[in-house]
């Protein structure tokens, strides 16, 4: 038994099957529990571990079947969805899947095959069916198996409960008899919904979020989350389901979609009405990919930098875009496989994603003498586009790498922000030192004049002679020893800028 709180405040959060079969329920006090049982263990409650653990068997179990529900205030119990698993056996099949993986964390788990929920559960818990490890009810008889069920596995509010037990009512079916008028004016809108539980009419479904596409897979958290950190491990076993499936089809994923549940109220009886809002956002690959690694980091970008409204409840993975899987996927089997190119395309998305879509540049050259407008930054949207500039680039610099005269020209020029005003010494007209940010910086050698001039149709045309000036100095000086200055002559203010250095 698990236990919260301390002293008289104490109450049981969870309990046993053993301790289940002597009267004892989840929100009783930890002293009427011990009357009951004299030989009760209590085990103190740790709601980070707890959350922590039913996330990580809802990733598991997602490896089995694309909907995964933890069972509010139950903690140990997750609903599933076990429809459509005919290719691979049928829902028995499915069953055997999930006791094999329960069994890793219990050696006495159960699974249960129903209609509905309520009639799951109490096939799980109830004592006389402890020698199975597997029942299946049959279709359409759920509120036959629920009639001699005792009435504690049944959902209700705590005064319904004590009233039913005063009234002596022991059975499931005893409730279910009783007329639904009778049941609405003694214990309300309550009664009534654990009355058509009785009778198995459980609107509850396995899987919070309904997303409509074919090729999706989600699970609800233990508690809700208000960061993105416990959503990874659900979205990476959701990707490896899909990219599986995928790859049986020969298909690869052209976007990713991630769908979260947030926070809605709910009260421990289903509301049929009820349901959760939902926000979705999608990734898409710079190619169609069918390997789960280049996927999840784009989609571990996306939730890195997503904010959350609200907290969540479950999140959902789904694919809605696919196209052929080529061979440039490579060989999926071997592990120790690595495509480079699609390593570069995960890095070039999470690299837009987590800093903007303009984020990613490159320089581009421009049909402008001013050194400040012969280059700009050109947005880049795919690797492809990067690659084609640098290889036109390449080949420009190759056609004149023999040409000494541009020997300069291929350094990387750092201009300014802005010009910044410098006085000059000259020799015969010459620079021979300039005075930057009161420091004096000697020139060794001078080129120029290049005179440059235009613009005059503009508000502010320019007329300037620049000169490249090879500088003396020690290593820490700005800019570097040795560095090639780039100042200008600007004819209209007769005063001297410097506008940048080659390095």
């Amino acid at each position: 038994m698990l236990v919260e709180g301390l002293g008289r405040s104490e109450r049981v959060r969870a309990v046993s099957a053993a301790a289940a079969r002597v009267g004892i329920r989840a929100g009783m006090g930890a002293a009427e529990s011990r009357a009951r049982c004299a030989t009760l263990e209590q085990r103190p409650w740790h709601e980070g571990t707890i959350v922590e653990a039913i996330t990580h068997v809802s990733g598991v179990l997602l490896g089995a079947t694309p909907h995964v529900t933890p069972v509010s205030g139950s903690p140990g119990t997750w609903w599933v969805g076990a429809r459509g698993f005919e290719s691979i056996g049928g829902e028995y099949r499915l069953a055997e899947q999930l006791l094999t993986i329960a069994r890793a964390w219990h050696p006495e788990a159960r699974v249960a095959l129903a209609d509905s929920c309520i009639a799951a559960r109490v096939a799980t818990w109830s004592p006389y069916r402890a020698d199975r490890a597997i029942t299946q009810v049959p279709p359409a008889r759920c509120a036959a198996f629920l009639a001699s069920a005792p009435l504690a596995l049944l959902p209700m509010e705590r005064e319904m409960r004590d009233a039913l037990a005063a009234l002596g009512f022991t059975t499931v079916g005893e409730l279910a008899a009783l007329e639904p008028g009778d049941v609405e004016r003694r214990f309300g809108v309550g009664g009534v919904q654990a009355w058509r539980l009785a009778h198995g009419d459980d609107p509850r479904r396995p899987g919070l979020v309904r997303v409509e596409a074919r090729r999706s897979a989600g699970a609800e958290l233990g508690t809700a989350a208000t960061t993105s950190e416990p959503l990874l491990f659900l979205v990476r076993t959701a990707i490896e389901r899909l990219v599986r499936e995928l790859v049986s089809e020969g298909r690869a994923a052209a976007s990713v979609a991630i769908t979260l549940t947030l926070d809605a109220a709910r009260g421990a009886l289903p509301d049929a009405g009820a349901r959760a809002p939902t926000i979705t956002r999608e990734v898409r690959p710079a190619r169609p990919l069918a390997r789960v690694g280049p996927l999840f980091e784009q989609c571990r970008a996306l939730l890195a930098e997503w904010r959350l409204p609200a907290p969540v409840l479950g999140v959902t993975v789904s694919i809605p875009a696919t196209a052929p899987l080529s061979a440039e996927q490579g060989d999926l089997l071997i592990a120790a496989w690595r495509d480079q190119a699609q390593q570069l395309d995960a890095a070039f998305a999470r690299v837009r994603v987590a800093f903007g879509a303009e984020s990613v540049v490159q320089p581009a050259v421009r049909d402008a003498h001013r050194p400040d407008q012969a280059g700009a930054w050109a947005v880049v949207t795919s690797v492809e586009e990067a690659l084609e500039r640098a290889s036109v680039r390449s080949g420009r610099e190759a056609m004149r790498a023999d040409d000494a005269s541009v020997a300069t020209l291929t350094r990387a020029l750092r201009l300014l922000d802005a010009p910044e005003l410098v006085e000059l010494e000259q020799a015969d007209g010459v620079p021979a030192a300039l005075w930057w940010r009161g420091a004096r910086i000697g020139v060794v050698h001078a080129s120029g004049p290049e005179r440059l001039s235009g613009a005059w149709w503009e508000a502010a045309p320019y007329a300037r002679e620049y000169w490249r000036c090879d500088t003396a100095g020690d290593g820490d000086a700005v800019p570097p020893a040795g560095a090639s200055v780039l100042l200008y002559h600007d004819l209209a203010m007769q005063s001297w800028w410097l506008h940048g250095w080659y390095d």
